[in-house]
């Protein structure tokens, strides 16, 4: 669902869990956090995680097996250039967020701060999950920016999202060891039937709710996806102490 004003984006994110925003970066922008995304990921420097760590299904066994140093995710990209942290604290973000959550917002360097990677072959998929499952905070009310750096569509693994399920109550065991949604549950199946993937072209953003239910799906193109992600929380919403929601500084808006 794409709209227009702030405001009627944020009814959209409020209702739905998430919500398409085209047009916030202008195309240069765009294209240049592109070329410098691409250029990291060849070089392979910084803090970076790899797919054959996190054995997600598809993933390389071992990173001695092939293809195992595909890298999933280049972190802390608010250090790593600082067209990326320009990016998370536009005037048009801060505007975003500040009405969204009533208060001035803080960018968590802790949580997503990455440029999120899915290749072709060795890229895994993601199976349905809530982002609150491993933050910390006063209040499950964070709120992730994702940017896409080119085209998504479901055959080159863009996201999926389960429309209103922040708002659901879903009890403990309905999510496996890791947190992930269980696939096996009758009634887990059918709420994953109503899944939406909203076709992204480069530039667009989707902002969603720490509590939406959503996936991602294999790479089945020849071409590297590329994405970055933030994530943002009310000033009021204090990460708890001696969490892992507290091993980076902040950054205020």
């Amino acid at each position: 669902m794409q709209v227009r004003s702030n405001s009627d984006q944020i009814y959209a994110l409020r209702d739905q869990g998430f919500v398409v925003v085209p047009d916030l970066l202008a195309p240069q922008r765009v294209n240049e956090l592109k070329r410098i995304a691409s250029q990291q990921l060849l070089e392979a420097e910084g803090s970076l995680e790899y797919e054959a760590d996190l054995r997600y299904p598809g993933a390389p066994g071992s990173r001695q097996a092939p293809g195992g140093h595909t890298v999933r995710r280049l972190l802390d990209a608010y250090a790593r250039h600082p067209l990326y942290a320009e990016t998370a604290t536009t005037p048009e973000v801060r505007c975003w967020m500040r009405q969204y959550f009533g208060e001035q917002s803080r960018l968590s360097r802790a949580h997503h701060n990455c440029v999120m990677t899915k290749h072709p072959a060795y890229g895994s998929l993601t199976g349905w999950h809530r982002d609150a499952r491993y933050w910390s905070f006063a209040r499950d009310d964070l709120v992730s920016m994702w940017v896409a750096l080119g085209d998504e569509v479901v055959g080159n693994g863009a996201l999926w999202f389960v429309p209103g399920s922040h708002r659901a109550v879903l009890a403990s065991h309905r999510f496996d060891g890791a947190k992930f949604f269980r696939s096996d549950i009758p009634e887990n199946q059918l709420l994953v039937q109503t899944a939406v993937s909203p076709t992204l072209k480069a530039g667009d953003i989707v902002f969603f709710h720490c509590n939406t239910l959503h996936a991602a799906g294999k790479n089945l193109t020849e071409q590297v996806k590329l994405s970055l992600v933030f994530t943002y929380h009310g000033a009021s919403n204090f990460a708890l102490p001696g969490s892992r929601s507290t091993s980076k500084p902040e950054v205020e808006l």
